[in-house]
């Protein structure tokens, strides 16, 4: 298999796509087995630890923080914050579902975003905004066509019937 020759901007693009993708598998795959980076072995979910409670009842702040607090440790929440690593992660890798991952992404880091008001380092943005805005852009430069799936995946049944999906 021969890679295309991309233009300086598609490289930026691809690592872009590649390292925020792979941000968020490596946070699912630390919280689910408990790598000792974020999570250590025995607060693993696999162990019965839960993904949000630690951060949504202790690190949280501002206006919405006791509403982070009253979620916390919830098994719903858990599975849906779990869910969103993996499936955004995995579909950014993959360059798959780009306009889904990028909108479901974006979300995530907003909510994300949220659990701290203002943000530390400064009265409005943070990182998050920054990756919120990348995600946004997966929507439309749509990079998983270079280096990825994208283009073969936008050809299948499943995307031609239901385009949010491309």
């Amino acid at each position: 298999m021969k890679l295309e020759k991309l233009t300086k901007e598609q490289y930026v693009w691809v690592g872009v796509r590649l390292v925020l993708g792979w941000t968020l598998l490596w946070a699912f795959l630390d919280k689910l087995f408990g790598l000792g980076y974020a999570t250590a072995s025995g607060n693993s979910w696999l162990n019965g630890g839960s993904p949000t409670a630690g951060y949504l009842q202790y690190a949280t702040s501002g206006p919405l923080a006791d509403f982070w607090n009253s979620i916390s440790g919830n098994s719903v929440v858990d599975a849906l914050f779990m869910l969103a690593l993996l499936a955004v992660g995995v579909s950014v890798l993959l360059g798959i579902g780009q306009r889904l991952a990028g909108i479901s992404g974006a979300a995530l880091m907003l909510t994300l975003w949220s659990t701290n008001l203002p943000p530390a380092n400064n009265p409005i943005t943070d990182e998050h905004i920054v990756y919120a805005l990348l995600f946004i852009g997966f929507t439309f430069v749509r990079p998983g066509n270079w280096w990825g799936l994208g283009k073969w995946w936008s050809e299948t049944s499943i995307v031609k019937r239901l385009p949010i999906l491309g």
